[in-house]
């Protein structure tokens, strides 16, 4: 398992583990950022990571995205 954060741009990854407090979990899990679920990164822009889940394309921290194991 790694972070997202060290996750290849354009690879599609299975989401192993969603980390950190309960309210940075559901906060995450609301995003789509669900175990077993897949994300793919597309970019990285100044620390923050941007992912396409869920058919949706979203941005998250550097802090968050560390939280999110793939």
């Amino acid at each position: 398992m790694i972070p997202l954060t060290m996750a290849s741009p354009g690879e599609e990854n299975i989401i192993r583990k969603v980390g950190g407090s309960p309210n940075t979990r559901k906060f995450l899990e609301n995003l789509g950022f669900v175990a077993g679920g897949s994300v793919t990164v597309i970019s990285e822009i100044s620390g923050n990571v941007i992912v396409n889940v869920k058919d949706s394309r979203v941005a998250v921290s550097k802090e968050m995205a560390c939280k999110i194991m793939v």
